[in-house]
């Protein structure tokens, strides 16, 4: 059985989950006021795998506020704003970690048994954690994941498990923690809606002016042709938060058929996205990238203006061929001019032609 630790008793729930599976939440839409922690837990079976055989990191929104791993044994402030925690705080997160850390090598064992697996290189992760949406609704996941797979999710609708692998070993824990006699779901939301909010409110509250600073997208719009259809790419960089909504228009609709890169951090801890579209542009059609962001007043809307874009690049054909051609027939002339002029053989006076008899 897992242990009981994986549930609620995470008080802090300030945990990583390193590379080895994504259970971050894709952000497509502009939320003004809303934040979340999250924490990221992840235990490997074996030594040697180039990772800590544990470790836990923390997020509130995009910021990594706390790490702690099985090499350091402490949980330290990632950020500077969190040094202002009360006396006391750190020490007592490590000893959470510490017992944290021993529940999740019991728990990747347990599910190392229940798959058949008696050696190798597997892993156990969690991710768990609150959000306080703008409209001051709140709610939490709590997700797992074991050897790389989604293996149960918590349904914060009906605060129960649900399997998220067909395998009977998900269904075995879900079973069991949805019974009534455990109800790990609803001690969950008791975790969600008390103690995970109010640490949340109190790091907000320390990292206010980081969390909330507002830097502007730069936007940039291109199109590649090929033949009748446009490739349309917009690039939105250099803005903060990581919250955008980021999309193409078709004269005053939506393009519905898109692709889209995540929302990548910038060296500077600005944001990047790109998003690209194929389209046949047909006469009267106007295009346009559609961006939103708590930085701005009112949305962007950037047009990409094929016209423009066909007359340089004509324009640049035609001056290359033009230097082309001129460079061609200049060679052309100067050889053939040179094939036609034999030097003069001085020793032969009699070869000399009278030059001076038409002057």
């Amino acid at each position: 059985m897992f242990s009981s630790s994986l549930g609620p008793p995470i008080y802090w729930g300030r945990r990583r989950m390193l590379p080895l599976m994504v259970l971050l939440l894709h952000v497509s839409a502009v939320c003004s006021d809303s934040h979340s922690l999250r924490y990221y837990h992840t235990v490997v079976s074996a030594p040697g795998s180039g990772l800590p055989e544990f470790s836990s990191v923390g997020y509130v929104d995009d910021r990594e506020i706390v790490n702690y791993n099985s090499d350091s044994g402490r949980a330290r402030p990632k950020v500077q704003w969190m040094e202002k925690m009360e006396d006391g705080y750190w020490e007592e997160q490590t000893q959470i970690s510490k017992g944290n850390e021993a529940a999740f090598r019991h728990n990747v064992r347990t599910a190392m048994e229940r798959f058949n697996q008696s050696g190798g290189f597997h892993s156990f992760q969690v991710m768990s954690g609150c959000k306080l949406r703008d409209d001051g609704g709140i709610t939490g996941y709590h997700q797992f994941g074991y050897d790389g797979r989604e293996f149960l999710a918590l349904d914060t609708q009906t605060w129960t498990y649900v399997p998220t692998m067909a395998q009977a070993q998900a269904q075995i824990t879900a079973q069991r923690w949805n019974s009534p006699d455990l109800q790990v779901g609803e001690r969950y939301k008791n975790y969600v809606e008390n103690i995970c909010t109010e640490y949340l409110k109190k790091y907000v509250e320390n990292g206010r002016e980081d969390l909330e600073r507002r830097v502007r997208p730069q936007v940039k719009v291109s199109g590649q042709e090929k033949g009748d259809t446009v490739k349309l790419h917009c690039q939105v960089y250099g803005f903060h938060p990581r919250a955008v909504d980021v999309k193409w228009m078709k004269n005053k609709d939506e393009v519905h058929s898109y692709e889209t890169t995540h929302v990548l951090p910038n060296p500077d801890g600005t944001y990047q996205i790109r998003v690209s579209a194929e389209v046949t542009p047909k006469d009267g059609d106007r295009y346009s990238c559609y961006v939103d962001h708590h930085s701005l007043e009112e949305p962007l809307y950037i047009v990409w203006e094929p016209e423009k874009s066909s007359v340089w690049v004509i324009a640049l054909v035609v001056a290359l061929v033009v230097v082309a051609v001129l460079g061609i027939g200049g060679f052309i002339f100067y050889r053939k001019r040179n094939a036609g002029y034999k030097e003069t053989d001085t020793s032969d006076t009699s070869s000399v032609p009278n030059i001076t008899a038409n002057a």
